[in-house]
């Protein structure tokens, strides 16, 4: 079996199977473990199906970091519950999740799945970084079509989208990203600057649609292409050339909000999938044991290779 990095993009997935899995799902103690337990069975299917040797669980430090706030104000604002001067704003996450969270990084811990998270950076940015700098092949796990611009056919980097659910995975490559929006990976952040995204509270510009963006793409390459033939009033109509040059000051800071990092100071840990001891299997199988994690760890511990 050659080497394969799998990267997810943990509170994608976490909150997926929070929404997925029945909260009559309960530790002993009456804890609601549903997540806990919908992420086991998640990371046991991923490892047996794409059959990684190395995976890391990346983290969210800053779900919403002041340096994109401060460029686009609206970057998911509607999500926010508490705003924290000087801190991070507290992000809507029903209760009982939340109420997860400690116990979903024990059992990461105890799969051996590093976490890493970067200060006043998302998870997209710790993936964007370690699949820049991977040398191996890399598969990121992802509901969030944010992540499609890493996909790098050279590289065989590609998207495992979860989008439709644990059961219809879909495998995504550059040819699937050009079959659904008619523009290349590469293109692909200039594409949702413009198209904008109402999850993420990103404007787009006004008129500007993905059928359009993807024809302007197509076209001139890249925005800054885009944004010369505006000025330049060549290869666009008079509506969409004035459509461009309106949005001036969005596209000057939209670019920067939607592309994901690659080049964060990241100290990675061994990240070799499996090889647990006896001792460490024994110690997850307690933690199971005691929030009633049964069969899912169980699954879990049995994809892990020797």
């Amino acid at each position: 079996m050659s080497d394969r990095l799998m990267l997810l993009d943990t509170a994608s997935l976490y909150f997926r199977a929070f929404y997925g899995v029945p909260d009559k799902v309960t530790a002993p103690d009456g804890s609601p473990i549903n997540a806990a337990r919908g992420l086991l069975d998640m990371i046991a299917k991923l490892v047996s199906t794409y059959q990684p040797t190395h995976l890391v669980a990346c983290w969210d430090d800053d779900w919403r970091p002041q340096w994109r706030v401060d460029l686009i104000p609206s970057y998911k604002a509607h999500r926010v519950v508490e705003v924290v001067p000087n801190g991070a704003d507290v992000e809507e996450v029903p209760d009982p999740l939340e109420a997860q969270i400690p116990l979903i990084r024990a059992e990461l811990e105890a799969l051996g799945i590093p976490i890493i998270g970067v200060a006043a950076h998302e998870a997209d940015d710790v993936i964007g970084t370690l699949a820049t700098r991977s040398t191996l092949p890399v598969d990121v796990v992802t509901g969030d079509r944010d992540l499609f611009q890493l996909i790098d056919d050279a590289r065989d980097i590609r998207i495992v989208y979860t989008a439709r659910g644990m059961s219809n995975l879909e495998v995504l490559t550059e040819a699937s990203v050009v079959a659904k929006y008619g523009v290349l990976p590469s293109q692909y952040a200039d594409f949702a600057t413009m198209r904008g995204d109402a999850s993420d509270g990103l404007p787009g510009v006004p008129g500007i649609g993905e059928k359009t963006a993807a024809t302007l793409l197509q076209t001139h390459g890249d925005l800054a292409g885009i944004r010369a033939a505006a000025l330049a009033g060549e290869g666009m109509s008079a509506g969409i050339r004035a459509k461009i040059i309106a949005a001036s000051d969005y596209l000057d800071v939209a670019p920067t909000v939607v592309l994901v990092a690659r080049d964060l100071d990241i100290a990675v840990p061994s990240i070799r999938l499996g090889g647990l001891d006896d001792a460490a299997k024994d110690a997850a199988t307690a933690l199971a044991t005691s929030w009633n994690l049964g069969t899912s760890m169980t699954r879990a511990l049995a994809a892990l290779p020797d």
